[in-house]
């Protein structure tokens, strides 16, 4: 079993700072590589207490705020512009990324893009939707309009 220390947040394991063991397997070949945690050491708690303080930082303060920012979004209905073809069909998909700058946009407040979940592959035009977690016990639904965007 290897001891590791988070640097970001990975469902199932943790949050950023956050002192977990796994196999060594999963840390070597997965979570290490792809910058998700980092060796635990003894020089490390000086780390995890700086990750934390970051985390917290980024993070949405209380519980109330977090419920307000959930009402806002769930009340609107988010408008994404995408390239698509003639049968609605887009060029690529919609991700997390593009979910966060629509909300964004929308001035409906800053969200992580770490913390949206799309349930299904968005590949067409139409309504769909995503959850994003605002706070540890609060989960809200974005509703998204998918649209085509004018050619030039």
């Amino acid at each position: 079993m290897s001891k590791l220390i988070l640097t970001h947040e990975v469902d199932g394991l943790g949050s950023a700072g956050d002192v977990i063991e796994v196999k060594d397997g999963y840390a070597r070949n997965y979570l290490i590589p792809q910058g998700f945690a980092v060796a635990w050491t003894r020089g490390g708690e000086k780390q995890v207490a700086s990750i934390r303080a970051a985390r917290e930082a980024r993070a949405i303060a209380t519980h109330e705020e977090a419920e307000a920012l959930k009402q806002r979004i769930e009340q609107a209905r988010v408008k994404i512009a995408v390239k698509a073809g003639a049968e609605g069909r887009l060029f690529g998909s919609v991700g997390p990324a593009d979910v966060v700058a629509a909300v964004s946009a929308a001035e409906l407040g800053e969200l992580d893009k770490r913390k949206v979940t799309i349930p299904a592959p968005i590949k067409s035009v139409g309504d769909h939707e995503a959850l994003v977690r605002l706070h540890d016990e609060v989960t809200a639904v974005i509703s998204l309009q998918v649209v085509a965007a004018k050619k030039k």
